[in-house]
């Protein structure tokens, strides 16, 4: 169906641009049309135009052959006048054979006063006879093939549901809805019957069955128009009706390209996540249309993954209507429109993100984490393209800030972007490790998705190339708080407390990496912190996961002790005091309270729930 109103589509563009040149042809745009009739009980469709119609030679050189295309032969000789045709007759006329045990094309070229008649049965071969036409144009009619009955309990081929209106309507709007002439067909439809003037108060209103010709697509589509003569709502109405959702979009963007590659794209930045967006079911992929006829109902190559969520359609002049997905991810024309659109629609999303905030937080809640996939995955391949598209909660701010407005906010004297990674914004804001940098005025990312983390750490720095910043988590190596005067002090109280940390590490038998004298504690007792690359946020997002290889890699952990605090002192006298019974439970115990501060499960709560009341008596 989509094939044989194209090529009909086709035979129209031909005659009126004849038109434009030769006064014999008395037809004007508005005289143009596609007609579809269906006969039941000869079981024939016939799809029939007023177009340019064929001569007995070009029945014989387009039908005679298959692939042979008189469209796109037109369109090569009139390739400087920018005609615009869809069809390749041949290539997609022979697609009728899947449904169709006999076809027959009428044809009458224009000027010309004898029809033929091509007539086949698929294999084997075809006729070209003389016929009767009235009038230019061509009519092809199909005789379905008769039903059959699967083996085995299987599903036969149902070839008679091409006779139903139904389903011959559903197939025009659905691939042939932007034809920009008119496909009509009769329809049939109800109507109550006029009131007799005798009939009392219960009397139940009657209906009756007619039939109307109507005409079954739209034609011209939404995308087309100017976008100054569409209002918001026809968008969000078309939105809704096309991709099955019931909010408004978030974002309508709209683009016209001529050049290298020409297109017109109407794309939509849903206002929400649909309920299977971040699952393996989810299909990405916008409606490619060839001329305003659908040949791919999702394809994926137009997005990128980082822009997976956007939906839309595509409409390229320069695509074949029987283009192949093989050769379509070939095709240079859809890797220039992929750039294209990419482009676009980041300018768009910076664009709602700097006027229109609130909508941006929005649409962040939704599609965020997308976002920052998109700057991981591929090692950061695509992270300066979206890195300043991303929002974190500010511990400072109290609210979401870009990396762009922490930078922009930070004092002089600040050497890095501090965050703290976990599950919770509140609990984060309450971390022992938090508390400096907070108490020094510096601002902290409160980073809560378990992709947040990976994103900072594939980014690496941040800001203009003079002055980027390095990311330094709160939890793990030297944060550059404190003085020169304050490192050589520290050394020192460190290197007077070595022999207790020695007996710590001992008692908590290679549970950490070492214990230190802390540098990041200002209240707290005791903290945990990281070293090398994994941080212990990190950890936890990788041990949650599937891993067939294996435990998960676990990260460098230290227990770091707070020197100005009273557990300190108590530290130092059991060890002076060579009570090492006492530094095991103490050490034990910290231990586990630095676990239960970062979130993490501790071994044996029993024995720490026990080790608690003990203090307690």
């Amino acid at each position: 169906m989509r094939e044989l109103i194209s090529n009909a589509s086709d035979a129209i563009d031909k005659l009126y641009f004849r038109s434009l040149t030769d006064s014999a042809v008395k037809l004007t745009k508005d005289d143009f049309k596609i007609e579809l009739t269906v006969d039941k009980a000869n079981r024939t469709l016939t799809i029939e135009d007023n177009g340019i119609g064929m001569t007995r030679e070009e029945l014989e050189k387009n039908l005679g052959t298959i692939a042979r295309s008189g469209s796109m032969d037109f369109k090569a000789e009139n390739q400087a006048e920018g005609i615009d045709i869809i069809g390749q007759f041949g290539v997609g006329f022979y697609s009728a054979f899947m449904v169709a045990s006999r076809v027959t094309v009428t044809s009458r070229a224009f000027g010309e006063e004898e029809a033929f008649q091509w007539e086949s049965r698929g294999a084997e071969g075809y006729t070209i006879t003389p016929a009767e036409k009235a009038e230019a144009g061509t009519k092809v009619t199909l005789v379905l093939k008769e039903d059959t009955t699967g083996e085995n309990g299987a599903e036969g081929e149902n070839y008679s549901r091409f006779l139903e209106e139904y389903t011959l309507s559903d197939i025009v709007k659905k691939y042939s809805d932007y034809v920009r002439y008119p496909i009509r067909m009769e329809r049939t439809k109800s109507r109550q019957k006029p009131k007799p003037e005798d009939a009392g108060e219960d009397y139940t209103p009657e209906y009756e069955s007619y039939t109307e010709v109507e005409t079954v697509n739209s034609m011209v589509p939404l995308w087309r128009r100017d976008k100054k003569d569409v209002t918001a709502e026809e968008y969000n109405e078309f939105y809704k009706q096309k991709f099955m959702d019931y909010t408004d979009p978030a974002r309508v963007i709209t683009t016209r390209t001529e050049g290298t590659a020409t297109y017109n794209a109407l794309l939509f930045v849903p206002g929400r996540a649909p309920y299977d967006y971040y699952t393996r079911e989810y299909e990405k992929g916008l409606q490619l249309y060839a001329s305003g006829v659908l040949i791919m109902e999702k394809c994926a190559d137009l997005l990128p993954d980082h822009f997976s969520f956007i939906k839309g359609i595509v409409d390229s002049q320069d695509l074949s209507l029987n283009i192949s997905r093989e050769m379509l991810q070939k095709d240079s024309q859809l890797r220039l429109i992929r750039t294209s659109l990419e482009k676009k629609i980041k300018s768009e999303l910076s664009a709602m993100k700097n006027n229109e905030r609130e909508k941006y937080e929005e649409f962040f809640k939704h599609f965020g984490r997308q976002l920052k996939f998109g700057c991981y995955e591929g090692y950061g391949a695509h992270s300066e393209l979206l890195k300043d598209l991303l929002l974190f909660y500010s511990a400072k701010e109290k609210k979401m800030v870009t990396l762009e407005e922490y930078t922009a906010a930070m004092p002089e004297e600040q050497k890095y972007i501090y965050y703290a990674s976990g599950d919770s914004a509140d609990r984060l804001a309450k971390l022992p490790a938090a508390e400096l940098v907070l108490d020094k005025g510096y601002d902290l990312l409160l980073l809560t998705e378990d992709v947040d983390e990976f994103c900072l750490q594939i980014l690496r720095k941040y800001g203009e190339k003079d002055k980027e910043k390095e990311f330094k988590n709160v939890s793990g190596g030297d944060l550059g708080l404190e003085s020169e005067e304050e490192k050589k002090a520290a050394e020192a109280e460190s290197e007077a407390a070595k022999p207790l940390f020695e007996a710590m590490e001992k008692a908590l038998e290679g549970k950490v990496k070492a214990v230190r004298l802390s540098t990041r504690l200002k209240s707290h007792p005791v903290c945990l912190s990281s070293e090398g690359p994994l941080s212990i946020e990190m950890e936890k997002v990788l041990s949650a996961m599937p891993n067939p290889d294996g435990p998960a890699p676990k990260s460098e952990k230290v227990l770091e002790v707070n020197g100005s605090h009273p557990v300190f002192e108590v530290l130092k006298a059991a060890n002076e005091a060579g009570d090492a019974d006492k530094l095991n439970r103490y050490a034990s115990l910290l231990y586990n309270q630095a676990l239960l501060i970062e979130g993490l499960p501790i071994e044996d709560p029993v024995a720490y729930a026990q080790a608690v009341c003990e203090l307690m008596k």
